[in-house]
């Protein structure tokens, strides 16, 4: 991915962040996370815990500053995203960070929001 791209889609507004994240993941099948001892963690502006995701390893890479640094990307199987992960989070009352820049913290679906349009967007292939 050039630097171009990356720039390009970091400056979507979140929805259409969300789409983006939603059509990439279901097409490549892996979606990435930030790792180290640990998956980084964000908070929406009234506390509840969100769980970063991004489309691609470098857009995960471009946020590993700051209370991130250090963090490593980590690829997520979607078979791990849909059987694991998300329904894990759903128990904890834990929100998808979709696609988060730099600069904004990105679209936080539900989880059954997030679920349904991967299995929408899956129906395609």
């Amino acid at each position: 991915m050039n630097p171009k791209q990356l720039a390009a889609v970091f400056e979507l507004s979140a929805t259409k962040r969300f789409e983006h994240f939603v059509k990439v993941v279901a097409e490549r099948e892996e979606a990435w996370g930030l790792y180290q001892d640990g998956w980084a963690m964000a908070a929406a502006d009234d506390g509840v815990s969100v769980f970063p995701l991004w489309p691609h390893k470098e857009y995960a890479e471009a946020c590993a500053i700051d209370e991130w640094a250090g963090y490593l990307p980590k690829a997520i199987s979607l078979d791990d995203l849909m059987e694991v992960v998300l329904p894990q989070l759903k128990v904890e009352g834990t929100l998808p960070g979709i696609l988060p820049t730099p600069a904004s913290k990105g679209a936080m679906p539900s989880i059954d929001e997030l679920v349904a349009a991967l299995e929408e967007e899956l129906q395609r292939y």
